[in-house]
């Protein structure tokens, strides 16, 4: 994550698991991380939200944030609504457009991984979303699955030096102040992406099997 930016082929080896909430407020209650490595970490890591201390940031993250304006401010709520009764809030109210505050999970890293997350998009007007994102290199390289409610979408993309390009998606409800749970199967080029509990649709990311 620090000293020089890696060129594409380090962003292909490097796979961070990390997390995003891109809504000006929302929240996480969940997430579950799998790497798909044969034996390499191969057991899955659940983040315990529940053990966390209201009021501090989640352990075990840093913040970043992709674009312009402020980082986000992250900290471990009571939230009845969850199901362990804590969840992790971003409550930044920055208005700037190309903003995407990250939280980024350090302790997993691995070249193919699997990753689901429960999140509540709950107030914001430029944008109000969810999503997860691997092959973290730094907050300017990675990509990133997010569902929309201000736009009832589920869309993968990727960001290379900080410019986002979208590589697929679908449309379908995503409704505000519910929770939802959002995952991502990444292996080689494909993903496979999962809403509420369903598989939504498989891609690929040709950029990554152009330079394999």
């Amino acid at each position: 994550m620090h000293g020089s930016r890696p060129d594409l082929l380090q962003l292909r080896q490097l796979i961070l698991a990390a997390l995003i909430i891109t809504g000006l407020v929302g929240i996480i209650a969940g997430v579950t991380l799998c790497s798909v490595d044969g034996l390499s970490q191969s057991a899955a890591t659940v983040i315990s939200i529940a053990r966390m201390d209201v009021g501090s940031p989640p352990t075990d993250f840093q913040f970043a944030r992709t674009g312009q304006g402020g980082v986000g401010q992250w900290k471990v709520v009571a939230d009845e609504s969850s199901f362990s009764g804590r969840a992790i809030e971003q409550s930044s109210t920055d208005r700037t457009d190309y903003r995407f505050p990250l939280a980024i999970f350090i302790p997993i890293v691995a070249k193919n991984v699997e990753v689901s997350v429960s999140f509540k998009p709950v107030v914001g007007r430029v944008d109000q979303a969810g999503g997860v994102a691997v092959r973290v290199a730094d907050a300017d390289n990675y990509c990133v699955v997010r569902a929309n409610a201000l736009e009832d979408n589920v869309r993968v993309y990727r960001v290379v030096m900080g410019r986002r390009e979208q590589i697929d998606g679908v449309n379908t409800k995503v409704a505000s102040n519910t929770w939802h749970s959002l995952g991502l199967k990444a292996q080689g080029d494909r993903f496979t992406i999962e809403f509420d509990g369903k598989t939504l649709f498989t891609t690929s990311d040709k950029a990554v099997r152009s330079n394999a």
